[in-house]
């Protein structure tokens, strides 16, 4: 049975994945922590879109950009000027909505009255700020509302440093900003969050093709982790979604419980940004491409997932409740990978001889793994409690374990049990635990 939307936020509440920012003082809207659980997870999706994207690949390499960039940065990219929603406010309760997300924009979802709405306006989406102890707009600077930036400026320095020939991509993850009108739907939409993009440099006839290819290839992402695909869709933008700056955008997009929505963006972004910071910089940012004997502007195709979303999609495509033996069961079906725990090591009582055996183990797999040692309440309840964090094995520690030197591993989707020597426990975990 899948999980409705109060059910995974309840149990990200319930199990330590999420918690309320500031939540002593009555909580700030739109900002969550991450808790013990939830940070592991949070890391181990942003390890594994590393992994895929830059450690695989001889075609990209990594960058980490400032999250404070030269003003200038942003009137080059357009930022400045067009970065804005819609803004709508209620003459009644004076709640304020995005036009363009009200399902009836003529009556206000926060009050039900009708006809209440000022004119729209536009409001820029980047947090403002000043550098140094004097508030001006001399100083002034903003938060980034996209790394992508960062790896545009930083082009020619990669590809030199790097030694990189066309078609190569510069990845980064890395925390963004912006003053959303309307954030909601727990932490799919916040004000501040985390992306993973990629921008791949390309010949500027061949970006078409490779459009196409990182399509498929990100596609696949979701799919290797064990993403159901009946929940996906890529969405075509049409010609009045499309970005200023992109000549074609595929969004990925997962089944939601309140509906279809955005994962990943994929899109054609020309040589817009380039040929921007060239013109407002005066430097050169073009490529000389010895074959041809030629200098141009690349084109660039971009990938770019929310890391905090696509987690949040994770977590509530992985949960499920099933019957086993005539109980309920809640199981987090992650995949190893991305399992905040990989083994809980669990003895069955607390008497001294078996904790020190359980604590053995557990330093013995702590050196590869997340390990959690749990000793309170019955084995039963344990086994339940770590299936629903996701847990991919559990190690049970018994009596029997002081004589014959094994211990028994539980299989969270199978719930099959092997027993296994203490010595090849390693072996057998690292067969069945990918990296």
């Amino acid at each position: 049975m899948p999980a409705d939307f109060d059910t995974i936020v309840n149990l990200s509440k319930k199990r330590g994945f999420v918690f309320q920012a500031s939540e002593i003082y009555g909580g700030l809207r739109s900002a969550y922590d991450y808790g013990p659980l939830g940070v592991e997870l949070l890391r181990n999706v942003k390890e594994q879109w590393w992994r895929s994207m830059v450690r695989m690949r001889d075609d990209v390499v990594g960058l980490d950009s400032a999250i404070l960039q030269s003003p200038e940065v942003w009137v080059a990219s357009g930022h400045v000027a067009s970065f804005s929603d819609p803004l709508v406010e209620c003459r009644t309760c004076n709640a304020r909505h995005r036009v363009d997300k009200l399902k009836d924009p003529n009556k206000c979802p926060t009050c039900g009255n009708s006809g209440t709405f000022t004119e729209p306006k536009e409001f820029n989406l980047m947090f403002k700020t000043h550098m140094g102890p004097v508030e001006s707009e001399d100083n002034a600077v903003y938060l980034r509302p996209e790394t992508a930036q960062g790896i545009f400026t930083n082009f020619e320095n990669v590809r030199r440093t790097a030694r990189m020939k066309l078609p190569f991509g510069i990845a980064q993850v890395g925390k963004s900003f912006r003053n959303e009108i309307t954030p909601g739907q727990f932490v799919f939409r916040t004000r501040e969050f985390e992306q993973m993009e990629m921008e791949y440099f390309c010949y500027p006839d061949a970006a078409d093709e490779t459009f196409d290819q990182w399509i498929a290839t990100r596609n696949a992402w979701y799919d290797d982790l064990g993403m159901d695909t009946t929940k996906l869709r890529t969405h075509p933008h049409s010609e009045d979604e499309l970005a200023h700056y992109a000549a074609g955008a595929f969004d990925i997009e997962y089944e939601f419980p309140w509906g279809w929505d955005e994962l990943e963006g994929i899109h054609n972004r020309t040589d817009f940004d380039l040929k921007a910071h060239m013109e407002h910089s005066g430097e050169d940012l073009t490529y000389f491409d010895q074959e041809s004997d030629s200098r141009f502007v690349p084109y660039v195709i971009e990938t770019a997932a929310g890391a905090t979303r696509t987690t949040f999609a994770f977590l509530i495509d992985a949960y499920t409740e099933e019957e086993v033996n005539g109980e309920s069961r809640v199981v987090l079906k992650l995949d190893p990978r991305l399992a905040p725990v990989k083994v809980a090591v669990l003895p069955l009582s607390k008497k001294p001889d078996l904790v020190e055996t359980t604590n053995k183990v557990a330093r013995a797999l702590r050196e590869s793994w997340q390990i959690e040692v749990d000793v309170t309440q019955s084995i039963g309840r344990r086994y339940r409690r770590q299936d629903e964090i996701g847990t991919p094995f559990c190690v049970t520690v018994d009596f029997d374990s002081l004589d014959d030197n094994q211990v028994t591993v539980r299989d969270r989707d199978t719930m099959a049990q092997d027993r296994i020597a203490i010595d090849q426990l390693k072996s057998y975990l690292i067969e069945k635990l990918p990296s």
